[in-house]
């Protein structure tokens, strides 16, 4: 063994791996079950079912999770390298297609132009109300789209890691321009990398403009190819069904220049886009394939259920017996009603697919993201890139904000505005946010309730700041691996001293009730009389009756003690804290 190498892993066991191998051959040769390994590659995002084929290094790095330090095979078989296997087997897939935009500006109407059908008229009040996934034959070539509410729908995917879209259709009014949400929609679409083409709808009504659109659209920074830019932009009316046939050819044109190919003979894996519980039925998941193919009686993983395929109907309603890439199929067999954005994987039997299931009940939350963590990271060098949302309270505050943050940083780290708007945070930034794996920053604006709790489940940090230069300086020392977290005294619980009880060994305890939040022991406290603070200490004794006890929540009675604190007096105010990280 090599000396050089760490003493530990002399202790290892050793084993011989070829240039790629099979997930089953690789457990064979550790000995463990094929789920274990399929569970390591899933840590590290990496979907493999048990027939799948992985190279040396994915092999040699889950067996060292396994315990094994794997070496190269002295005398490797003669045949063609795994690239060129996986190579030979690919087929050119259709593309997937989002449309986004502005509320009103045609997407669904769009949609019925290319797929001839009358999708509004069904829907409440013409707007679209749920995400739909359809796939249309033009000249011989599919194409699917994915018709989503809004932009909100393609980013929370890719926040749980599903990059579903290879093409994004936005869609501009030619009478209405640039609105909030377009800015919001091109603000996501760029932040997942996705190519754009943009369609200005509406050039059949009077007050058209399409020039002052592609003016709008490149003081945001898509110049469309006619003004010496790469935006793809083609003037549409989708009413009358003008522009469509032009539209159709470009978005072909830039789905050959992705080269956009899948196996279709491995085992399925993909995306669920939506799911719902049926009452005739039971549960039903709209699964988009992306690799492989999606057979019936096949057994699938989907994030926390599983289930076996008993039908497939396609976008029509039609039942199909397969479903290959880039295509959209509603499901029946789960178990429970999946989550939008799950990945989904095919495995060999349901001994497996019921471990890994149960496996992932015991994943760990989310750590919050914030700027004193992402500076540590910054430091040890695991990111390169800050991604902020940023919110503000006026219009005017954002170009100077903007301007500043993007100065700072060094050759190595850098910080990019991802999104910046005014108003207050919502639900949409949090999800930008946790996609992009960034951090909202929000100058003198507030946070709407359920993005408060979306950033709790998602561990997005939110930073207020209501002065300029603070702000920035907090970001400078982010990008220099310099800020040191810092904390806040945040108010949990109060309570009245109602009697005061003598006690030879502990000096005096109180009688109290709680009036709001909670009491729980060695909490910080403060003790107000006639609203003055005369003691800080903490909770050292909590009584409810006889018994000692952890927490005492609002409307109860209980009995506490507090450290250093010999006199109490009936109507004291006890105020209970809790530390909590602000960066």
């Amino acid at each position: 063994m090599d000396d050089n190498k760490p003493a530990l892993k002399k202790d290892l066991p050793q084993v011989e791996l070829p240039p790629s191998i099979t997930v089953r051959q690789l457990a064979d040769i550790l000995k463990v079950e094929p789920v274990k390994v399929i569970k390591q590659l899933m840590r590290k995002g990496i979907m493999a079912n048990i027939n799948q084929t992985i190279d040396f290094d994915t092999a040699r790095i889950t067996a060292a999770d396994l315990g094994y330090e794997a070496k190269a095979a002295k005398e490797r078989k003669v045949s063609p390298p795994r690239k060129e296997k996986v190579k030979g087997r690919l087929s050119v897939r259709p593309p997937v297609v989002t449309v986004m935009g502005h509320v009103d500006h045609g997407k669904t109407t769009l949609l019925d132009a290319i797929r001839k059908t009358n999708v509004t008229a069904r829907e409440a009040g013409a707007i679209t109300q749920h995400i739909g996934a359809y796939q249309a034959l033009i000249d011989g070539r599919k194409i699917t789209f994915l018709d989503t509410p809004g932009h909100e729908a393609f980013t929370a995917m890719r926040a749980r890691g599903a990059q579903v879209t290879d093409i994004v259709i936005l869609v501009v009014a030619a009478d209405d321009g640039v609105m909030p949400q377009t800015v919001e929609a091109i603000d996501h679409a760029k932040a997942a990398k996705v190519p754009i083409v943009v369609a200005i709808n509406k050039i059949d009504k009077p007050e058209a403009n399409p020039e002052r659109v592609k003016q709008q659209l490149a003081d945001l920074g898509l110049v469309v190819e006619e003004w010496g830019g790469d935006t793809v932009c083609v003037p549409i009316s989708a009413k009358q069904g003008k522009g469509i046939s032009d539209l159709l050819e470009n978005l072909f044109l830039v789905a050959d220049i992705l080269e956009l190919k899948a196996d279709p003979d491995s085992p399925a894996e993909g995306i669920i886009i939506e799911a719902k519980l049926d009452k005739s039925k039971g549960p039903l998941a709209t699964l988009l394939v992306q690799k492989g193919t999606l057979r019936r009686g096949d057994i699938v993983v989907a994030g926390g259920t599983w289930g076996k395929v008993k039908a497939m109907f396609d976008d029509k309603g039609k039942q199909v017996h397969k479903a290959e890439p880039s295509t959209p199929v509603e499901v029946l067999g789960l178990n429970e009603v999946a989550t939008s954005g799950d990945r989904f994987i095919v495995l060999p039997d349901e001994h497996e697919a019921r471990s890994i299931v149960e496996k992932q009940k015991y994943v760990k939350p989310r750590p919050t993201l914030s700027l004193s963590t992402l500076s540590s990271q910054i430091s040890d060098g695991q990111i390169k890139e800050l991604n902020i949302v940023l919110k503000t309270d006026v219009e005017g505050s954002i170009e100077p904000i903007k301007t500043s943050i993007e100065r700072l940083g060094t050759e190595k780290t850098k910080a990019k505005i991802i999104h910046a708007a005014s108003g207050s945070i919502t639900e949409s930034d949090v999800l930008l946010a946790s996609a992009s794996k960034g951090i909202i920053i929000g100058f003198n604006t507030s946070t709407a309730p359920g993005a408060t709790q979306l950033a709790n489940i998602e561990g997005v940090g939110i930073q207020h700041y209501d002065v300029i230069y603070k702000l920035i300086e907090d970001v400078d020392r982010t990008l220099k691996g310099m800020l040191e977290p810092t904390y806040a005294d945040v108010l949990s619980g109060r309570a009245e001293v109602r009697a005061v009880f003598p006690i030879s060994k502990l000096g005096k305890i109180a009688g109290v009730y709680v009036m709001e939040g909670k009491v729980w022991r060695d909490a910080q406290a403060k003790i107000l009389r006639q609203n003055k603070v005369i003691c800080e200490s903490r909770v050292s004794s909590l009584k409810r009756f006889k018994d000692d006890v952890a927490e005492v929540l609002a409307g109860l009675e209980c009995g506490l003690g507090i450290e250093g604190v010999v006199d109490f007096q009936i109507g004291d105010i006890i105020e209970f804290y809790r530390k909590e990280r602000v960066n």
